[in-house]
């Protein structure tokens, strides 16, 4: 049983809020947004940052702010029943759906009005949908 579903997607993504309120309004699932606060640009900042102190890539990644970025994410990740992809989104989110599913756990993926390139690796998630009332309606039965 689902009681909780972390929301996946790009922090450049305006309808993760509304999807995730819209899911909010019509289940009694706790959803999980909270990332989105960092804004759209937050990768863009870190990487600022870090390449203005110096470190490239691959030190930045090992530093304390990619650390516990990582780990409240994953923390959130591993506590949730189940995820939903809302397209469109980049490498983190499909990262994220992955290693959910990897995890055993339920994978959705959300697609956006605009989606014109198909994939088949889609298959790896439990299911594909258009709208968010098909995911609910999925999330509930």
């Amino acid at each position: 049983m689902i009681k909780s579903l972390y929301v996946v997607g790009s922090l450049r993504n305006d309808n993760i809020p509304k999807v995730a309120q819209e899911i909010r309004l019509k289940t009694n699932f706790e959803v999980f947004d909270d990332w989105y606060a960092a804004g759209p640009e937050a990768d863009d900042y870190w990487r600022t940052y870090e390449l203005n102190r110096g470190r490239n890539y691959e030190e930045a990644l090992a530093g304390r702010a990619a650390t516990n970025t990582f780990r409240y994410d994953k923390s959130n990740l591993d506590r949730c029943d189940a995820c939903v992809l809302v397209l469109p989104a980049g490498k983190s989110g499909h990262l994220e759906l992955g290693y959910f599913i990897g995890c055993g756990k339920p994978g959705y993926i959300l697609l956006d009005a605009d989606y014109d390139r198909w994939d088949v690796m889609y298959r790896f998630a439990t299911k594909v949908m258009r709208t968010p009332d098909e995911l609910i309606h999925e999330l509930l039965s």
